[in-house]
């Protein structure tokens, strides 16, 4: 009866009912005294935060669930494309001063299903998991979006309805997936890696309808539904274990809803009930039972029979609430809106996104999604007009990330970010099971004058919460065609900006080496080889491939024969490492091959898994490398042709070995070479 009463709402009646206008005209000091009775009713504070609306309409009405991409545009959910429930996102990119309110809307390309009210999720390789839908085709379906590519790629069928199930991102980057199936307490777990799905353990309540909070030590707690009883999946043990009761009851009765939970800076979860009740948890930090404690009552009657909430960077909460259902309207209008603060325990009524105390639609059909910039997003279904609420005050500290390191990888495009608090404090935005929209991952922004950009990160290391101390990582890719330029550089986690770095973007650095006299040392005993120079550039020089100690100026004078390299790295710890160049000495008889016991290395040596091969030739010639066991019998051959002179580094597979002492065998033109190799 629930859903068919909810279908009706949403679907044989406008899903999101219009303002009635009412043009009357107040005499001022009537006005003035609506004013007064107003803020007393409704307790407005004077330091709430500022709406404003998004300049530019979006391209197709909203429907729903909102996504913030690792690069640092919104996703939002249409009713657009095939049938009335839509498969289109709409994209939000913000302007080249990183605003939102100022961005850009376009189209994105369309799901394989249409779907409402579904699970969604950003993966920890940055890509979009959706699965589900309440209403359209996907109901049993997922499949994820690769933002590079721009393509949807369909998860096989697993069988089982998904409707408007919760799901979560557990610490391995795969997905929790609740089902809305027979008993109502099933769950899948989805590998993106492979794109399938797994049997997940049953929970010991009905999950349908309740909100899911992960917590600091990476459990997952719900209310199971119309019960007090609470209960906590426990990644490291795969298993829903009891929790402790409820001392206020969160459900409504009529249909079975609840509001958001969010998770609390001080590291406890609050629940916000459709019944009005709400309740605070404090957790455990292991699988003994948390404590629950009753909440303040949300005001003046109200409820959150599916509703949106999001964490604030100030540490409040931003809460949209409608009147508590009744037996004749399980989703009533209008909806109001209210800051909770944790610390005062109270609520605080506040402006709507339109100016007033109310909008006359139910909850549901809101949405909220936390920003970059620490604000909030907000949208209403079948709505083009989209909102930002930037809240007062200040930052909460706890929630501050802390960049440590900036590695370029391979002189390419992709770098490494370390540091701390890369999640943030909680997962940001929250709306009961009928979508997630989590952003508890890093966002990196890089300014530069007026102008902003916003790099893609990728491969974080973890989706956790309060993380602490604990290191966190991710990899990250510079926007295409950014301009060469020293950048003011912060990570941001659900609002949260870390202090400014420096952070140059310049191309990998040359490496090239000049003579500065003849190569051939007879008469003059040496010569100075010089690589050249860089901003910010240091230099190793190498002779037959190893670093020659204290070598570590632009110039190295080389006193004796040999091939010397220089490895050049630049300030984002790109290196590059230069051609060989010859040095002689025509004064020594041998104008061949003159092999030293330097000549032919093995590293490491014990080996187990692997090892490396280098030798140098200092003519063409051809090169047969051999390996014997100790009897004398060959065993394996690394190399038999014909090679340029130069150095060489071949990788060996030592795990083909068994256990012992062998003899890698080096034979050229005009000479032949030994060295021991031991596998262990």
């Amino acid at each position: 009866m629930k859903k068919q009463l909810r279908s009706q709402s949403k679907i044989s009646k406008s899903r999101t009912p219009q303002l009635l206008r009412l043009d009357i005209k107040l005499a001022p000091h009537f006005i003035t005294l609506l004013m007064m009775i107003f803020s007393l009713t409704y307790g407005q504070s004077m330091a709430q935060g500022t709406w404003t609306p998004v300049t530019s309409r979006a391209i197709d009405p909203n429907g729903g669930g909102m996504l913030l991409l690792s690069d640092g545009t919104v996703m939002a959910k249409t009713f657009s494309g095939g049938d009335s429930y839509g498969n289109i996102y709409d994209k939000l990119t913000p302007d080249s001063h990183g605003s939102y309110i100022n961005g850009t809307w376009t189209r994105m390309p369309a799901m394989h299903n249409t779907r409402l009210y579904f699970s969604s999720q950003i993966l920890m390789d940055g890509r979009v998991y959706v699965a589900g839908g309440e209403y359209g085709s996907g109901g049993s379906l997922g499949e994820t979006f690769d933002p590079l590519t721009n393509v949807w790629t369909m998860a096989p069928n697993q069988g089982q309805r998904i409707s408007d199930a919760n799901s979560e991102i557990l610490p391995d980057g795969k997905v929790l997936q609740a089902l809305v199936t027979g008993s109502l307490k099933g769950t899948d777990i989805y590998d993106p890696v492979t794109n399938k799905y797994s049997t997940g353990p049953t929970a010991r309540g009905i999950h349908n309808e309740s909100a899911w909070v992960k917590l600091p030590d990476n459990s997952i707690l719900f209310v199971d539904r119309l019960s007090t009883a609470s209960e906590r999946y426990i990644p490291s043990l795969n298993q829903w274990i009891a929790d402790a009761t409820v001392p206020v009851s969160l459900y409504d009765s009529f249909g079975d809803e609840t509001g958001a939970a969010v998770l609390l800076p001080d590291g406890r979860a609050f629940f916000i009930g459709s019944s009005g009740h709400t309740a605070y948890y404090s957790p455990s930090g292991t699988t003994s039972p948390g404590t629950w404690t009753a909440g303040p009552n949300i005001p003046s009657g109200k409820g959150t029979p599916d509703a949106p909430a999001a964490m604030m960077v100030n540490g409040k909460v931003l809460c949209a609430v409608s009147p508590v259902p009744t037996s004749s309207n399980h989703f009533p209008s209008p909806t109001s809106f209210y800051e909770f603060d944790y610390i005062a325990n109270t609520f605080t009524s506040i402006t709507t996104p339109r100016g007033g105390a109310s909008i006359n639609v139910p909850c549901y059909v809101t949405g909220m999604l936390d920003l970059p910039d620490g604000s909030v997003l907000f949208a209403m279904q079948d709505s083009t007009r989209y909102y930002v609420y930037s809240p007062d005050g200040i930052p909460t500290a706890s929630g501050k990330p802390v960049i440590n390191t900036i590695n370029q990888q391979d002189c390419g495009a992709e770098y490494t970010l370390t540091g701390t608090l890369f999640n943030g404090i909680s997962e940001g935005a929250y709306y009961g099971d009928d979508w997630q929209m989590a952003s508890n991952y890093p966002i990196i922004r890089l300014t530069s004058g007026t102008n902003i950009y916003y790099a893609r990160t990728y491969n974080w290391n973890s989706t956790g919460v309060q993380r602490g101390s604990a290191a966190d990582t991710a990899k990250f890719t510079l926007p295409v065609n950014l301009p060469q330029a020293t950048y003011s550089m912060v990570v941001t986690s659900n609002g949260f900006s870390s202090d400014a770095v420096s952070f140059t973007v310049q191309p990998g650095p040359d490496a090239k080496i000049t003579p500065l006299g003849s190569l051939d040392i007879c008469g003059t005993g040496s010569v100075i080889l010089e690589a050249n120079s860089g901003d910010g550039y240091t230099y190793q020089w190498l002779k037959r491939g190893n670093p020659i100690s204290g070598a570590t100026d632009r110039a190295y004078t080389a006193t004796t024969k040999g091939f010397y390299k220089v490895v050049v790295t630049n300030s984002n710890g790109c290196s590059k490492t230069s051609n060989g160049t010859k040095v002689i000495n025509s004064c020594m008889q041998s104008a061949k091959l003159d092999l030293t016991e330097a000549d032919l290395t093995i590293f490491p040596n014990p080996a187990e898994t692997k090892a490396n091969v280098h030798f140098t030739i200092s003519n063409s010639s051809h090169v047969l490398l051999r390996i014997f066991d100790m009897s004398g019998k060959k065993v394996f051959t690394i190399l038999n042709q014909n090679l340029a002179e130069g150095e060489y580094s071949l990788d060996l597979n030592a795990s083909q070995f068994t256990k012992g002492v062998y003899l890698v065998n080096l034979i050229t033109d005009s000479a032949t070479q030994n060295q021991k190799l031991i596998i262990q």
